[in-house]
This record gives structure tokens, C-alpha cells and sequence, in this order.
């Protein structure tokens, strides 16, 4: 059982036993809750928290935790927030047009799933994954530095910013920027929201590959700008597609992934890399190179192509990536690396934005890419996503071969797989929630319409193999109610 469940299983027998217990009555000390239900200190004390926010209990510092007194009064009814409708809209010459901020497509790898629900639509690397002890030897170490809570630099501590240049700029680092091209970010969904929106006015088209990350459509909708797509193949963003579309709409930004796509996994190759920034060069736009998969190379990757901002002497890429996703969801350091006159926008479109990113953060990224504890940890996760990789792929083609599977990434968190023709996505989705596993829809990936229903299935997240094994068995019960009769297959023998 994970501390999560144990945590929600003795809240829920707490929240029972309260009733006997008569308002301001002391409940049961923590070390008598912990002998008696067999669960650690730490479960008692985040149970107790959750009751404390629930109203249920109320907790006194050093005298333990009592029923909490009655309610007051009951509470007014709700005001009339109907007017908000007309103010939330974009005012145009014909009227009020109503207009929204969708972040479900973000939020369905950022919502904690409910106990007992195994995780194939995490975004980030699992609890054992992360380098905990590591980033809290960082941290303290970080918090004895002189300063360490002073304000620091707008762009960000100077150190931090060359360390990112010379990771950009690989082992030669001739053509590379340097730490004066490099702004320190709050990790690499906030670099992209400065970056998009420094480089395109709202109403503006901005082109994506197809598909694509939803944070990345969302950040471009929020800033009233217009995502257009251009298809990905197995070989990455297809060049002669990228003229087309830049010819046909003007647009003067591309986002891309060329490193372990996200969803597809895929690499672009290495004879379309100088094209596309020579076609994007041509047409006076910029590419946004988002190169979060980086440190996210499996074992069995080989050498990796450079960042195209590796060479790019016109400025033409702007670059961004990340600590976040090779650490934990709360170390959201991240950088942008620019040439030209675009890096003043972008550092004043960071400035009002954010002001700077904390201090202790930075100074605790430091100690840690600079301990002997950071390589370990990289050669770690490598040889650790490899296995959930190949498992999770060989278990869908054993239990679920209706689910067709893209070639396997040699780096990055998933696999994306596509569903028989005549799927409903929401209706697959919502059976394997309620058998038990989580996973991410595929038409959020999508601008427009998608060609067919896919589904993006994580492995980072999971605990290991066992655990996605049991995932897979849970899908393979999801598909069985919701694909069409007759297209879920049945199970083949292990290859």
C-alpha cells in the first residue's frame, strides 16, 4: 500500500470515529494512533492535516489534535456572478465575444489520481526515480551560501546561466551561446509562455507540430494567438509541410521538439534539421526549440544530435529546457537562450512576468549539477526507464495488440498508441479510470482534428515493471468495454 493510500484509508476511519468524540474533546495522541492503526508518524500527521483542512479536527502545536467545534451560522447564499460572463469576453466592434483559457489538456498529467489508480498519464518521473536525497543535500547545502536569500540577478545567477550554455553548446561549444544568451526561468513551461509570448502579438499564427504538447496550445490560445499545424512522421517535423504552412499563413514563430517528441517520440532527422532552420531563416521566423527530453535519453539511446541552437550564428532558435522533469515537479528552474535583439524582449517579457526566480531554487540547481550525486543520477534514470519502456511495450502487444504502437522512443516518458477505427475516446478513457488506470487522451495533442484516437501511455511514473504490468491488465479491461465489438483483441503469447 503507497503512503498516499495509507494516508486517505486513516483520514477516512479518523472522520468515523470524530463522532464519538464531543466538540473540543482532545483525540487520541499520535504515538497511541500510530501503535494502534500500524502506520508510520508521517501518515498520522498528513492524515490529521487533511481532517484540520477538512474542518473536521482542529490541531494545537505540542497538545495534539481535538473535535473541532461547531459550525457557525449557516452561510449566505452565493452572489449573482453572472455579470462576469460579459466581463471575461473579448469586446469587439459587433459586441462581446466569449472567450476561455482550456488547461484540461495540462491538467490531466497534473491531477493526483485517486488511491489505488495506477499512473500511465504521469508527466513526471516516479517518487523512487527522483533523486531525493541528492536534491536535499542541494538544498541545504545551498541555504549556507552567503546571500543564498538575497535577491539575485534578473537573468539569474550568472554560474547557472553559463552551466546551461555550455549544456546547449555540447563538448565543442564553438557555435553555441554563452551565459550572457541565457535567462534562468521558472522552469520550461514558464520559458515557454515568455517565449511565444515575445515572439508573436495576439491574433497571430503561431506554428506547431502535429501533434503536439497541450501546455504549449494552451500557452499560445492564452496569449490569443492562433496555433496552426504541421505534421510529424516517424523522422520528425516534415520540411516541405513547414515551407507550405509558412508561405500560407506568415507566420513568423514555429515550436518544436526535435529530440523525443512529445507524444510521438520521435527524432528529427538528421538532413531536415539545418532545413528546417534554413527554411524558417528564409521566411524571417523564428524556431522555438523546446528541448525537454534531454536528459531523458534511455540507456540504449546512443549519441544524441545537438540542440539546433547548438550551431545557429543568426539567432533564428530560441532555446529553452529544463531541470524539472530529470528531478521533481517542484525544482522549476529552467533556462532561454537567445541571440539579438529578441533576447532584450524576452528578458523584459521575463522581468514583468516573474521579477526573478528564488533564489535558494537556483543556488540549490547549482550544488546540484555540480555534486558527484548529479551524473549518478542521470546514468540512473537511463537505465531505469529503459526496462518500463520495453515492458510497457511488450505487455500492450501481449494483452492489448488493438492499441498500434509508434516506434518506441529510446528516450522520454511514453509510448503513443493508436486505437481501432470507431473508438470513443472518452468513453476509453473513462473505463480504464474506473478499472483502475490513469491514462492521457490523445485529442489534446491535436489543434484541429485528429486522424484517429490515440492514447499517450507513461511508464516514468510508475513504481516498475510489476506495476505496469498490472496497468495493462487494467487497460486490457477498459478496452474490453469500450472499443468497438470485436477490436480488442485477445491476448497473445509472450514474445
Amino acid at each position: 500500500m503507497t503512503e498516499r493510500s495509507s494516508v486517505a484509508d486513516l483520514a477516512r476511519t479518523l472522520r468515523e470515529e470524530v463522532d464519538r468524540y464531543s466538540p473540543g474533546e482532545r483525540l487520541p495522541s499520535s504515538r497511541v494512533l500510530v501503535e494502534r492503526y500500524r502506520v508510520s508518524p508521517v501518515t498520522v500527521s498528513r492524515a490529521l492535516a487533511q481532517l484540520a483542512a477538512e474542518g473536521v479536527v482542529v490541531t494545537r502545536p505540542g497538545a495534539g489534535a481535538y473535535r473541532a467545534e461547531p459550525s457557525g451560522p449557516a452561510k449566505p447564499a452565493p452572489g449573482d456572478t453572472s455579470w462576469q460572463e460579459v466581463a471575461l469576453s473579448a469586446q469587439t466592434a459587433a459586441g462581446p465575444v466569449p472567450r476561455s483559457v482550456d488547461a484540461s489538456g495540462v491538467l490531466v498529467t497534473l491531477a493526483e489520481p485517486p488511491p489505488g489508480v495506477i499512473e500511465f498519464n504521469g508527466g513526471y518521473l516516479n517518487p523512487s526515480l527522483q533523486p531525493e536525497r541528492a536534491l536535499a543535500a542541494a538544498l541545504a547545502r545551498a541555504g549556507r551560501r552567503p546571500g543564498a536569500w538575497n535577491r539575485p540577478p534578473t537573468d539569474g545567477l550568472f554560474e547557472l546561466r553559463a552551466w546551461f550554455a555550455r549544456q546547449i553548446a555540447g563538448p565543442g561549444g564553438e557555435g553555441g551561446p554563452t551565459g550572457a544568451d541565457v535567462l534562468i526561468t521558472a522552469g520550461g513551461q514558464s520559458a515557454l509562455t515568455t517565449a511565444l509570448r515575445a515572439l508573436a502579438p495576439p491574433g497571430a499564427p503561431v506554428l506547431v507540430e502535429s501533434p503536439t504538447y497541450p501546455g504549449m496550445l494552451a500557452v499560445a490560445r492564452a496569449a490569443g494567438q492562433r496555433p496552426v499545424p504541421v505534421p510529424v512522421d516517424a523522422d520528425g517535423l516534415r520540411p516541405e509541410l513547414l515551407a507550405a504552412a509558412l508561405r500560407a499563413t506568415g507566420a513568423r514563430v514555429l515550436v518544436c521538439q526535435p529530440l523525443f517528441q512529445n507524444p510521438t517520440g520521435a527524432v528529427l532527422a538528421r538532413e531536415r534539421r539545418r532545413e528546417v532552420v534554413r527554411i524558417a531563416r528564409e521566411a524571417g521566423a523564428f524556431v522555438v526549440e523546446d528541448d525537454f527530453a534531454r536528459s531523458l535519453a534511455h540507456e540504449d539511446a546512443g549519441a544524441l544530435p545537438p540542440p539546433l541552437a547548438a550551431d545557429d550564428p543568426d539567432g533564428v532558435v530560441v532555446h529553452l529546457r529544463s531541470l524539472t522533469k530529470i528531478t521533481s515537479p517542484s525544482l522549476r528552474v529552467g533556462a532561454l537562450a537567445a541571440r539579438g535583439p529578441v533576447l532584450e524582449r524576452l528578458r523584459a517579457i521575463h522581468v514583468v512576468d516573474q521579477f526573478f526566480v528564488p533564489r535558494p531554487l537556483q543556488e540549490a540547481a547549482l550544488e546540484l549539477v555540480g555534486s558527484p550525486a548529479w551524473p549518478r543520477h542521470l546514468r540512473a534514470v537511463a537505465a531505469a526507464l529503459r526496462p518500463r519502456r520495453d515492458h510497457l511495450a511488450a505487455e500492450l502487444r501481449r494483452r492489448v495488440p488493438a492499441l498500434v504502437q509508434a516506434a518506441a522512443p529510446r528516450g522520454g516518458f511514453h509510448l503513443w498508441v493508436r486505437a481501432p477505427e470507431g473508438t470513443d475516446e472518452a468513453a476509453l478513457t473513462g473505463a480504464a479510470l474506473r478499472a483502475g488506470v490513469a491514462v492521457t487522451p490523445g485529442r489534446p495533442y491535436f489543434c484541429a482534428e485528429p486522424p484517429a484516437v490515440h492514447l499517450r501511455l507513461g511508464f516514468a511514473a510508475t513504481a516498475g515493471t510489476a506495476e505496469i504490468t498490472e496497468g495493462v491488465r487494467r487497460l486490457r479491461t477498459a478496452c474490453a468495454q469500450a472499443l468497438p465489438h470485436g477490436a480488442e483483441g485477445g491476448e497473445q503469447a509472450p514474445a
